[in-house]
């Protein structure tokens, strides 16, 4: 069963969709902000459950707060290969920096034409904010495409002391 709440949020209010997991807790599945592109909405069934959630939405105050730079999230499974490998690329960028759409290409091993595979793979990222597809930019230092909104990429990255004054 698909367990839901809605935290507030400098953003807006975020729509946290998630499993409970076998090991305990809830397996985040999907982390939306309003008015995004393919953002998930509440569906038949869904049960809400803000409890379900306290632990996630404790670390997303911490985050817009300055106090935490990763999330210690566990993630409910989704996508297909090539989507998971690009996933936990952005897993790996350290808060505060930024890398561009082809680094991310070339540490997944799709260079060149790959550098349009991942950034479609990007966009169908299911958790902004917690998986921080905000961190990534064109290569030429501009912001580009953000399920989110680019206005929303921009204070994410400005919280996070990315942009160059």
């Amino acid at each position: 069963m698909t367990l839901y709440a809605y935290v507030e949020g400098p953003l807006g209010e975020m729509l946290l969709a998630g499993e409970e997991s076998p090991r305990g807790g809830t397996a985040l599945a999907s982390l939306s902000l309003p008015g995004q592109k393919g953002a998930a909405s509440v569906r038949d069934g869904w049960r809400h459950a803000p409890a379900a959630f306290a632990g996630i939405a404790e670390q997303l105050a911490a985050y817009f707060a300055g106090e935490l730079t990763r999330f210690d999230v566990a993630y409910a499974g989704g996508g297909t290969d090539f989507q998971r490998r690009v996933w936990r690329a952005l897993e790996d960028i350290p808060y505060g920096r930024t890398v561009t759409y082809g680094e991310i290409a070339a540490r997944v091993g799709a260079p060149g034409a790959g550098v349009r595979a991942v950034g479609t793979a990007i966009g169908r990222n299911p958790l902004l904010v917690v998986r921080p597809c905000h961190r990534v930019i064109g290569a030429d230092g501009a912001l580009r495409g953000y399920a989110g909104g680019l206005e929303r990429k921009e204070r994410l990255l400005g919280l996070e002391g990315a942009l160059a004054p």
